[in-house]
C-alpha cells in the first residue's frame, strides 16, 4: 500500500507540472548549491514585458494592414483597444525584440512578447502554439514573407493564428512582409522580388508568385491580395498584375488592397475599414487603395513577355483612394468592397496601356 502511494504521488506530481507548464511555460531550477537558473521553457521567446502567466480578456475581432517604414502609433493604440488589455505577443522569422518596448508603451496590456520562429521544428511547437493561441493581439512583423510561408503555413503557428482570426476573434495585424500574408491571396516573393516595370513588360515573369487560399483566412480578405510600400516603390503596376493574374489564371475577380509606407488600414468586425497615418509636418500624408477588377473586364493583352494592355477606353478597374490620418480617416466596407458607399476618399479609374499605368478621376 506505502508502495501504491509513492506512485500516485509520482504520477500526480508530473502531472502537475505539466499543467503549471502549459499555464506559465517558464521556471525556475534552483541548480547547484541553491543557485537560481532559468530555465527556458517559452521556446521562440526572445523577449517578454509584463506578467508570463497568461490572462484572459475579452477581445473584439479586427484587421490590421500596414504598410511598412515607420509604424502607426494610432493603428497599435486601436488593436490593443481591442486586446481588452491582455496578452500581446510580435511573431518573426528574423529581427529582434524591440517591438515589446515600444507596444508597451502604447497601453495597458499584461504582456508583451516577441516570438523568433524561424524553422519549421519552432512552428510546430505546442508551447508556441499555445502561447499565440491565448494571445488576445497578435502583429506580425516585417521581414520576408518566403520566410513566413516556408516556415509556418501548415504548421500548429498557422492553425493558431487561424484560431484567433476565425473563433477567438482577438485583433490580428502585420506590417510590410506581414501585411502581405493576411490576403487569401498572396504575393510570396520567394524567387525574388519584383518590380511594376518588370510585371508590365512580362505578367508571366517568375517572379510573379502567387497563392490562393492556402494559409491564414482573416475574415473579409478571402478574395484580396494586399501589398505594401505602395507609393513609395512603385508598385501600382505589380498590384494590377496580380490581378490580371488571378482573373486570367484562376477566373477569380479578386480585389487589391494597397498600403503604403506610415499607413494602416484597420478593419473592424463589421468590416468598415478607416485608414490611419504616422504624421508629422515634415512628413506628408499618404494613402490607401481599394482596387476591384471586373469579370467583365478582361486584359486585352496579357500574355509572356508582351506589355500589358489592360484599358476598357482607361475604365478597366475601379479605384478608391483614402488619405491616412493621424486618429483614421475615410470608411470603406471590405465585407461588400462596395465603392459606391465608400466616405471621404477619392474614386479613380485605373488601366495599362501598353505597360504603363494611366489613372483617371471619376
Amino acid at each position: 500500500m506505502r508502495y501504491l502511494l509513492l506512485v500516485l504521488f509520482i504520477l500526480n506530481s508530473v502531472a502537475y507540472g505539466c499543467g503549471k507548464s502549459a499555464d506559465n511555460p517558464t521556471a525556475t531550477n534552483p541548480g547547484l548549491n541553491g543557485g537560481g537558473q532559468t530555465v527556458k521553457r517559452r521556446p521562440a521567446s526572445i523577449g517578454i514585458i509584463g506578467d508570463t502567466a497568461n490572462t484572459v480578456k475579452s477581445t473584439t475581432g479586427g484587421l490590421v494592414l500596414m504598410g511598412g517604414s515607420t509604424d502607426v502609433a494610432s493603428a497599435f493604440k486601436w488593436m490593443i483597444g481591442k486586446s481588452g488589455g491582455g496578452d500581446a505577443v510580435v511573431i518573426r522569422a528574423s529581427g529582434t525584440d524591440a517591438y515589446n518596448s515600444y507596444i508597451n508603451g502604447l497601453g495597458s496590456l499584461n504582456s508583451v512578447e516577441t516570438l523568433l520562429i524561424n524553422s519549421r521544428e519552432l512552428a510546430n511547437n505546442d508551447t508556441v502554439a499555445y502561447i499565440i493561441r491565448n494571445a488576445e493581439m497578435v502583429f506580425i512583423a516585417g521581414g520576408d514573407q518566403s520566410d513566413y510561408m516556408r516556415y509556418w503555413k501548415g504548421t500548429k503557428v498557422d492553425q493558431a493564428l487561424n484560431y484567433l482570426l476565425k473563433e477567438k476573434k482577438a485583433p490580428v495585424g502585420g506590417t510590410s512582409a506581414g501585411c502581405a500574408i493576411l490576403g487569401g491571396f498572396y504575393y510570396s516573393g520567394e524567387t525574388g522580388g519584383v518590380t511594376s516595370v518588370e510585371a508590365l513588360e512580362n505578367p508571366y515573369n517568375a517572379n510573379v508568385t502567387l497563392y490562393k487560399k492556402d494559409f491564414l483566412e482573416a475574415p473579409f480578405l478571402e478574395h484580396v491580395i494586399t501589398d505594401q510600400h505602395y507609393l513609395a516603390r512603385n508598385r501600382e503596376g505589380r498590384s494590377l498584375v496580380f490581378l490580371g493574374r488571378i482573373l486570367k489564371d484562376w477566373n477569380i475577380e479578386a480585389k487589391a488592397i494597397a498600403v503604403d509606407e506610415r499607413v494602416a488600414v484597420c478593419i473592424d468586425e463589421n468590416g468598415l475599414a478607416k485608414v490611419h497615418a504616422d504624421y508629422s509636418a515634415t512628413r506628408p500624408y499618404s494613402y490607401a487603395y481599394f482596387i476591384v477588377a471586373d469579370k467583365n473586364k478582361q486584359p486585352e493583352i496579357f500574355t509572356a513577355n508582351t506589355k500589358v494592355t489592360w484599358s476598357h477606353q482607361e475604365k478597366a478597374l475601379d479605384v478608391y483612394e483614402i488619405m491616412g490620418k493621424e486618429n483614421g480617416n475615410g470608411e470603406f466596407n471590405v465585407a461588400t468592397f462596395n465603392i459606391s458607399s465608400a466616405k471621404d476618399g477619392n474614386r479613380f479609374w485605373w488601366s495599362i496601356n501598353n505597360g504603363v499605368v494611366v489613372k483617371k478621376a471619376q
